[in-house]
């Protein structure tokens, strides 16, 4: 129905075949989805009342991490849909196992402009995809990866308001790849 609303006519009753679930429309919306959840979860206040007075701090983290985890997914979904639209559907999907992953400095290594403090960010948000924003540790004998999300964000200073400008501008990025493959 997204692709239809969006000009791109499909069969709804025939159901959907894989080159409609690579639709660029589909996946550039799905990532807009989940940035606006993100910050949505960002703006409000969590209730914690449920919580033991002694955890709520914990918790309050950790429903940070989780919107951090949304916002790594939705530039992951974003970075694909990118990569969908430069290769075409069927080049994508002839290399799609190369990508399933959720490194994304290295999904965003087609970007151009990307500083170092960009990198560590993307990064350190990295982390939050993989297990930071599902689970309170990364798993046996990964403990350095918790501590690598404090280096990279101290280490390069990284702010939540530069943490969005950085998501915005890739997001954006989106506008210039659909610019350079439209007729």
């Amino acid at each position: 129905m997204a692709q239809n609303l969006a000009g791109y006519f499909v069969d709804l009753e025939a159901g959907p075949v894989e080159e409609d679930l690579k639709s660029p429309v589909l996946w550039l919306s799905h990532a807009h989805a989940m940035s606006e959840s993100a910050r949505v979860l960002l703006q409000g206040a969590p209730n914690l009342a449920a919580m033991p007075e002694s955890v709520r701090g914990a918790c309050h983290c950790q429903y940070h991490a989780v919107a951090l985890m949304l916002v790594g997914y939705s530039l992951e979904i974003c970075l694909k849909a990118i990569l969908i639209i430069k290769k075409g559907i069927p080049a994508y999907q002839a290399e799609e196992k190369k990508h399933r992953h959720h490194n994304l400095g290295k999904l965003a290594s087609f970007v151009p402009g990307l500083t170092a403090k960009d990198q560590a960010t993307l990064q350190a948000l990295s982390h939050f995809v993989r297990w930071a924003g599902r689970y309170p540790d990364p798993g046996l004998g990964n403990l350095s990866q918790a501590e690598e999300i404090f280096t990279l964000s101290e280490g390069h200073q990284v702010s939540a308001k530069e943490l969005f400008t950085l998501a915005a501008r890739i997001m954006a990025y989106s506008g210039n790849v659909i610019a350079e493959v439209s007729p």
